[in-house]
């Protein structure tokens, strides 16, 4: 269940309960329910282009279609830039680039190289029909590996292409395809030497051999997940650790068995693989993952490395098992126990491989991701969140100390640190999408922003607001005023729910938000009870009870922003993605204030749920059972079986085969309003999963967001 507001090149491989306005086309939405931390939203397997694009009617735009404000058609031009990979000896930095590529109506995804001491970013593929990722160095800085979806030749038009590794020159030039695993790679790691690869597989549909037949075979399962909104259907496939021989392509099973393994990592002699998996008598009952440790060899038996009981380095969030240079100790993130699901912030552990033994270098009450150690093996630097914006620091082993390398009110998502100490950090904020920059003496350095031409918008601004709860609790807000506010009047404001629950608002560049102050109206985005970013304590005081401080700190905010004279208390709007689609049911129900609402891959009927989507471990963790725990489900139930309190125009919107938040809860809701006559409607995105990628469909949500909202906070302008 998440919102509309991560970046995206990989979201999440099972998005929780969010949903992504991208900063710009393309990548990690990611979201939806994130688990504790705002952090970058990655997803496994296929990449989630986040373009809002469409045009506002001249007749209706509160300013000239020739001027310098962010318009819709802009959001076309977007670009996203994700997973930067710095060369060994620091002198380049590879990356992807996704933008959108109207005429296939798809996301389009390339790599792209620039040099570290400055000069011209290179685009090094060129492949409109196919998407490259993951791009990883060899040592000597000779070649580039990545994953791509291209077809090579001798392959069918009408045949689907799997993503497969490849590799090419440095420069760019040519690419071969290196392995050719039936069930396509899904994740990948070069080792040292450049002569093998740590690959991670489905296992094949069909047996070797077989005929693929005219229909697909009917689906069976027996595991208690048994749907995932990334993967499908699940059954007795499962995917395992690969080693591949770079020369030849031949590739060994190292990891049979029914359980998945995930984020290989070599170790810097070449010896070892370090991954995450999860085992047990039923794995899918718990959220208990490990780190694992296998020889790179035919044959080689596994260690579990990790004891926590809880998740050592759940793979949603994409960050590896980070070896130190000696090869000695590995770097990860660790979870609360499992009860907490993703209510706990993630802590940075160290592991001696040697002895198993853990600790965590600097426990502190806020979320860590992305760890990489530094080249002498004293410090690591890792991301951490805090308070609507996330930066990158340096933590020192030993001691814990912290110290902050980025600043200010912004939003950092990714990192990487070549072998001679050089870090480049991907960031952005209120009016910048994501750039690549150079970090050095205590500075930002650019290297990479294809969105440079932004500089020549008037963009709004987000201002933190800072006001008490109806029982007093400290909250925050993020306020954007109309790009032409004038102090003293009051504006038709649309209230923004984020998704999560366990995440947050921060501050970094959010293509709707800029398109709805162009267009008239102040957007405010409340991070209340449940979100990430405040700690613990904050996160948790939601637990088994949404809808309850969750929507009295929203309305909270909107009380605040009606104080301070801005918004308009007669022209309210409210919405929001996944669990802000699952938020705004609930408030709509509790308080008759707003004038419309929008309610994307939400809910108000938590039972219908349960089985239809791929959460059902995570609710008997949080709510326990609906037939054993009566009152928390219809707590979390309340707009459905209220639903007569319910008089907001409201519209609902979802996926067709979403499995995070399937349409059943849209259609539940949309079909409760029908009954009882009140304003609603219905969209249904065909074919597409939580997070919508179909640039067509972006478009045609965002504009149905701003006609519905015109409709009824606007009623005297007409309507588009």
């Amino acid at each position: 269940m998440n919102d509309l507001s991560r970046p995206a090149l990989a979201l999440p491989p099972s998005v929780r309960r969010q949903e992504v306005w991208p900063s710009a086309p393309g990548t990690s939405a990611r979201a939806l329910r994130p688990r504790a931390c705002g952090a970058t939203l990655r997803a496994s397997g296929r990449k989630l282009v986040m373009i809002v694009s469409m045009l506002l009617a001249a007749a209706h735009s509160p300013a000239r279609a020739d001027d310098a404000r962010f318009g819709v058609a802009d959001l076309d031009r977007l670009a996203d830039v994700a997973e930067p990979a710095v060369s060994r000896d620091g002198r380049y930095v590879v990356y992807t680039v996704t933008t959108a590529d109207l005429e296939r109506d798809q996301p389009q995804s390339d790599l792209w190289r620039v040099r570290w001491d400055g000069g011209a970013p290179v685009q090094l593929t060129h492949t409109p029909d196919a998407d490259e990722s993951r791009p990883q160095w060899s040592a000597d800085g000779k070649w580039i590996a990545f994953l791509s979806d291209r077809k090579r030749g001798g392959e069918q038009d009408g045949e689907e292409a799997k993503p497969q590794v490849w590799l090419m020159p440095a420069d760019g030039g040519e690419a071969r395809r290196v392995t050719d695993l039936p069930g396509g790679v899904e994740d990948f790691a070069l080792s040292p030497d450049g002569t093998r690869i740590a690959a991670i597989a489905f296992d094949p549909e069909f047996p070797p051999g077989a005929k693929k037949p005219k229909n697909p075979p009917p689906i069976v399962t027996e595991r208690f997940q048994f749907k995932d909104d990334d993967s499908g259907w699940l059954g007795a496939r499962r995917k395992h650790l690969y080693l591949v021989d770079v020369a030849g392509g031949k590739a060994t099973l190292l990891t049979p068995g029914a359980h998945d393994e995930q984020l290989p990592a070599w170790s810097p002699d070449g010896k070892s693989i370090a991954y995450v998996t999860k085992r047990g008598a039923d794995p899918d009952r718990h959220l208990n993952y490990d780190i694992y440790v296998i020889a790179a060899q035919a044959g080689a038996r596994e260690h579990q490395l990790t004891t926590f009981p809880g998740a050592d380095l759940d793979p949603y969030w994409e960050t590896r098992p980070a070896w130190s240079p000696d090869g000695k100790r590995i770097a990860y993130l660790r979870s609360g126990e499992d009860k907490w699901i993703y209510y706990a912030p993630w802590q940075l552990a160290v592991v001696d491989v040697a002895s198993g033994k853990a600790a965590l270098p600097a426990p502190i009450d806020r979320c860590f991701t992305k760890p990489r150690w530094a080249p002498d093996g004293r410090s690591i630097y890792a991301l951490i969140e805090q308070a609507e914006t996330t930066h990158l620091s340096r933590i020192d082993v030993a001691s814990g100390k912290i110290v902050a390398l980025t600043s200010g009110e912004r939003f950092d998502a990714d990192l990487d640190v070549a072998g001679d100490g050089r870090i480049v950090v991907l960031g952005g904020d209120d009016t910048h999408p994501h750039a690549l920059a150079a970090v050095e003496r205590g500075r930002l350095r650019t290297l990479a922003d294809p969105n440079a031409w932004l500089r020549g918008k008037r963009l709004a601004s987000a201002e933190t607001l800072r006001f008490r709860g109806a029982d007093g609790t400290p909250l925050h807000a993020l306020l954007v005023k109309p790009l032409d506010y004038v102090a003293g009047r009051r504006y038709p404001t649309i209230v923004r729910v984020h998704g999560g629950p366990v995440y947050q608002f921060s501050h970094e560049f959010m293509p709707d938000w800029q398109v709805y102050a162009a267009h008239g109206y102040a957007v405010l985005a409340v991070n209340p009870r449940g979100s990430s970013g405040r700690g613990f304590d904050f996160a948790r005081a939601i637990y088994a009870d949404w809808g309850d401080k969750d929507a009295q700190d929203v309305l909270a905010g909107v009380d605040h922003a009606v104080a301070l004279g801005i918004a308009d208390p007669d022209r309210l709007g409210l919405g929001g993605w996944s669990y802000g689609g699952i938020l705004t049911d609930q408030i709509i129900a509790r308080d008759a204030r707003f004038k419309a609402a929008i309610s994307g891959a939400g809910s108000g009927n938590m039972y219908g749920m349960y089985g239809d989507d791929e959460y059902a471990r995570e609710y008997e963790l949080e709510l326990g059972t609906p037939w054993d725990h009566r009152e928390a489900w219809d707590r979390a139930s309340y707009p459905f079986l209220h639903a007569d309190r319910i008089d907001t125009p409201s519209l609902f919107q979802c996926a067709e085969r979403d499995f995070n938040v399937p349409c059943i809860g849209a259609e539940q809701m949309y079909q409760a309003l029908r009954s009882r006559g009140v304003p609603t409607e219905l969209v249904v995105y065909p074919g597409q999963h939580h997070g919508l990628t179909v640039p067509s469909y972006l478009r045609d949500r965002m504009q149905r967001n701003l006609d519905w909202y015109d409709r009824f906070l606007k009623p005297g302008e007409g309507s588009r």
